[in-house]
């Protein structure tokens, strides 16, 4: 009782930032929230004819869903993708907006930033194609870059080996900018008395950022590695679909949980077996936040985000 009445009290004086947050509050409530119920899903034989009343099976979905010889392969490359993902896209994009706030012309490093940024804006179906313009047979890179540099011309879309680079580099030329504008963001945040007393002490710009400004933005890395780490589980559908168009050769190195559940779905109409592999994704990214949070706090407990 004492909770609820110091929540109310709390809602009465700041009823205006409440209202303000009451669509935010709305709209997650509908799209993540209320879809939840369809847990139950992942425990069940689904039965088209008997929706409600379709048989529950326990855990059937989740031992069939491991004993598939798919299970341990898009585990692994989906874990590993992400982490790749998360590692790259902390230090370029801290590394690209530090220079980016110390470049003197503004209008300049605008006008870097503004391209960098471009990529986030397109869809996948676009940079799908881009990238078969490039690696096609008959694209850019047979038909132009390899007789400049004198190799053999090579089957991109039949050579698994090499995806994992590919996939790599399309993701982070698409997303960096995302990170970048985030973290310039935060260096325009610190206060530049700190700066201004380095001067005076003379330290050198190196030296400014490695003590001063990193240090001021570790916070928000941790939040958003923290963010990265709740999806950890999941993938960028377009990415491993799109790009490389659903190449059945290239599965080994872009097969991934979302689209082994999106094969599942659609290909064997296996609404169940898709909800165990979700519910699996949630859950596993639910507890990597839980540990990393905790691990943080080891280190130090103003790393700690709850």
């Amino acid at each position: 009782m004492r909770a609820l009445s110091s929540f109310l009290k709390e809602l009465k004086s700041n009823k205006e930032m409440f209202l303000m947050l009451l669509p935010a509050f709305i709209f997650v409530l509908i799209n993540n929230y209320i879809p939840m119920f369809g847990i139950i899903l992942a425990f069940k034989d689904f039965n088209y004819l008997d929706r409600f009343g379709s048989p529950w099976v326990g855990f059937r979905n989740f031992e069939f869903m491991f004993m598939s010889e798919a299970a341990w392969r898009t585990t692994r490359n989906t874990i590993g993708y992400n982490l790749l993902f998360i590692m790259l896209n902390l230090l370029l994009g801290v590394a690209v907006a530090i220079i980016l706030n110390e470049l003197r012309h503004r209008l300049l490093a605008k006008l870097y930033q503004s391209v960098i940024f471009l990529p986030y804006f397109l869809s996948w179906v676009i940079i799908a194609y881009l990238a078969y313009s490039i690696l096609s047979p008959n694209g850019l890179f047979n038909m132009s870059i390899a007789p400049f540099l004198g190799i053999e011309k090579i089957d991109w879309y039949t050579e698994p080996k090499y995806w994992p680079y590919i996939l790599t580099a399309v993701q982070i030329w698409k997303t960096i900018g995302y990170g970048i504008v985030i973290y310039l963001a935060g260096i325009s945040g610190i206060d530049q008395a700190y700066y201004e007393a380095a001067v005076l002490d003379g330290a050198s710009k190196a030296q400014q950022v490695t003590q001063i400004t990193i240090p001021l933005l570790v916070p928000m890395m941790i939040v958003t590695t923290f963010l990265a780490l709740g999806n950890i589980f999941r993938s960028d559908f377009g990415l491993f679909y799109q790009v490389p168009m659903q190449q059945g050769l290239l599965q080994p190195t872009t097969d991934v949980l979302d689209t082994y559940i999106y094969n599942s779905l659609i290909f064997t109409g296996d609404i169940a077996m898709s909800s165990a592999a979700g519910f699996y994704q949630s859950v596993v990214g639910f507890f990597v936040v839980i540990a990393a949070n905790w691990a943080a706090g080891k280190i130090s407990q103003d790393n700690r985000v709850f």
